[in-house]
C-alpha cells in the first residue's frame, strides 16, 4: 500500500484570483510553478475579459496552507501577472456559519399568525402546561438534540476554547440533519468548570430531546456525562467516549471475521486510556471479550496501583486479568488486537510482528495514526485508522445519527449498554460476509442503510431493556 503525506490536518484548497495584462499570460509556465512547489491546479475559470487583459480565478490544491505563500510569491515575480486575492474554500464555506433556523411553515394572513403566536398558541401551552410529555409531540423537542461543548478537547487542536470550537459543532449540526433527518444546535459554554457546566444543560434541557456532549477534555467529561443521565430524563450521548466505541466494535466484528478468531478468545491492548479507551474497553468487555490489558503513559494498567487520576485507577481494577506488567511493547507480546486512541507514532512494526499471527491493528489516533498502515500491510490481518484517506476508517459518523434517530422516536428516557451494542452490531451487518476484506470492514460514512439499520437495531434494543417510552407503529 503506498503511503501518504501526513503533513497537516490534510488537503487544502484555495482559489488565486489574477490579473493578467494583455496576452502575455503563460499558463504552462504557471502550472509548472505551482507544481514544483507542491501544489495542483484543479480549475480556472475566466472571471472577466477587457481590452486590457483578463482577470482569472485558478484553483490550487495544496497538502498544507503553508504551501500556499511560496506559491503565491512566485506567481506574482510572472511579467504581466498581480496576484489580486486569495480565497480559502474553507472558510468561504463557513461564512456566516454553516447552519440556519428555518420555519416549517408560512405565515400568509393574520389566521396564519394568531395560530403560531397569539393568541391561539395559549391554547398549546396550557396542554404542555396540563402534560408536560405533550413538549415531545408540540414542540421541537420531539426531534431536537443540543451539541454541547467546551472547546478544551476538539480532534487534533485540543484546548482551543468555546468560539474556536463553534465551526466543529456546526459541522456536527449539519451530519445529524443530512443523515437522520435530526435537527442539532451547537451550543458551546464558556465555561470549564463541571458544576457550572451540568446546570447550564440541565437548564436548557426543556428545549431538547437528547444532549450530545462533545469535545470536553478528560476525567471531566466522565464525570459531566454520568451527573447528567442521572439527572435528566432525555438521552446523554458523550460521542467521543461512546460514538467511538461503538464504531471500533462495529469495525472489530468484522475484522475478527477476517482474522479467523473469536471475541472471546482474543487478547486485546486498548492503548490511550482516555474518554474514547475507556468507553472502548467497556463495550468490548460487555460483547464477551476475556482479556483486555490497557497501556497509557504509566505503561500497563495493573490492578492496585494508583495512577495520574482517579479514571485510571478504577481502570485498572476490572482489565489485565493476569496482570501483565511492563511497556506497550511489552503488552503486545503474543496478543491479538491492537487499538490505539492515543498518539501518532506510538507503534512500531516490530511491535506488531509480536503479536499473535494475524494481527488486528485499529490505529486511530489522528490526525496522525499510531502507525501507517502502509507499513505493516503485510503482516496485518486488518488495519483501520480514524482518517479518511486510508481503508477501514473508524468515524464516529457512522454511529451518532442513527443513535439519536432511534433515541428520538422511542423516545428513550437514556442510551444504554444494549442499544450500544445494538448499533455496533447494527453498523457491522451493512458489509455482508462475502463482500468482507481487509481493507473493508466498515460501511461508508454515506452508506444510507446505517442509519436505518441502526434505527431499527436500537429502538428494538431500548423497547427490550425498558427504557423506550413509545412504541413506533412498526414495532407494535
Amino acid at each position: 500500500m503506498t503511503q501518504r503525506n501526513n503533513k497537516g490536518l490534510g488537503g487544502k484548497s484555495v482559489i488565486i484570483r489574477l490579473e493578467i495584462v494583455g496576452d502575455r499570460m503563460n499558463f504552462g509556465l504557471v502550472a509548472n510553478i505551482v507544481s514544483s512547489l507542491g501544489g495542483d491546479i484543479i480549475a480556472i475559470d475566466t472571471i472577466h475579459i477587457g481590452n486590457e487583459g483578463s482577470v482569472r480565478d485558478m484553483t490550487v490544491n495544496v497538502v498544507d496552507a503553508s504551501d500556499i505563500a511560496p506559491i503565491l510569491d512566485a506567481i506574482g515575480k510572472i511579467p504581466g501577472i498581480r496576484v489580486v486575492n486569495t480565497s480559502d474554500r474553507t472558510f468561504l464555506l463557513h461564512l456566516g456559519g454553516k447552519i440556519e433556523v428555518t420555519p416549517k411553515v408560512t405565515i400568509q394572513n393574520r389566521d396564519d399568525l394568531s395560530r403560531v403566536y397569539t393568541p391561539d398558541v395559549a391554547r398549546v401551552c396550557a396542554a404542555i402546561r396540563e402534560d408536560a410529555d405533550k413538549a415531545f409531540s408540540l414542540t421541537i423537542k420531539r426531534n431536537t438534540v443540543a451539541v454541547v461543548s467546551d472547546g478544551t478537547a476538539v480532534l487534533g487542536l485540543g484546548d482551543i476554547g468555546p468560539r474556536a470550537a463553534m465551526p466543529v459543532m456546526e459541522g456536527k449540526a449539519m451530519l445529524f440533519k443530512q443523515f437522520a433527518g435530526v435537527d442539532a444546535f451547537p451550543v458551546c459554554l464558556e465555561t470549564t468548570d463541571a458544576d457550572e457546566i451540568v446546570r447550564t444543560i440541565k437548564a436548557i434541557s426543556p428545549a431538547f430531546g437528547g444532549i450530545n456532549l462533545e469535545d470536553i477534555s478528560s476525567p471531566r467529561c466522565f464525570e459531566i456525562e454520568e451527573r447528567l443521565r442521572e439527572e435528566l430524563d432525555i438521552p446523554v450521548f458523550h460521542d467521543d467516549q461512546h460514538g467511538t466505541a461503538v464504531v471500533t466494535y462495529a469495525g472489530l466484528i468484522n475484522a475478527l471475521k477476517i482474522a479467523g478468531k473469536s471475541l472471546s478468545d482474543v487478547t486485546i491492548v486498548v492503548c490511550g486510556i482516555g474518554a474514547a479507551g475507556v468507553a472502548i474497553s467497556k463495550i468490548l468487555l460487555s460483547a464477551g471479550v476475556k482479556e483486555l490489558i490497557g497501556v497509557d503513559k504509566e505503561g500497563i494498567l495493573v490492578q492496585g496501583e494508583t495512577y495520574s487520576n482517579s479514571v485510571k485507577t478504577a481502570y485498572a481494577e476490572y482489565t489485565n486479568p493476569n496482570r501483565r506488567t511492563g511497556s506497550l511493547s511489552d503488552a503486545l507480546v503474543g496478543t491479538d488486537v491492537f487499538i490505539g486512541v492515543s498518539a501518532g507514532g506510538m507503534l512500531t512494526r516490530d511491535m506488531v510482528a509480536k503479536m499473535a499471527p494475524n494481527p488486528i491493528v485499529f490505529a486511530m489516533a489522528n490526525p496522525s495514526p499510531e502507525i501507517l498502515p502502509g507499513e505493516i500491510d503485510d503482516i496485518a490481518a486488518v488495519a483501520a485508522t480514524g482518517r479518511s484517506d486510508y481503508p477501514n476508517q473508524i468515524n464516529n459518523v457512522l454511529c451518532f445519527p442513527g443513535m439519536f434517530r432511534a433515541a428520538l422516536d422511542c423516545r428513550a428516557a437514556e442510551i444504554n449498554e444494549e442499544m450500544k451494542l445494538a448499533a455496533a452490531e447494527a453498523i457491522a451487518s451493512v458489509i455482508p460476509d462475502d463482500k468482507l476484506s481487509k481493507y473493508d470492514i466498515i460501511p461508508s460514512v454515506f452508506d444510507q442503510s446505517v442509519v436505518e439499520r441502526i434505527r431499527e437495531r436500537v429502538v428494538r434494543a431500548a423497547i427490550a431493556s425498558g427504557v423506550a417510552r413509545r412504541i413506533p407503529k412498526e414495532y407494535r
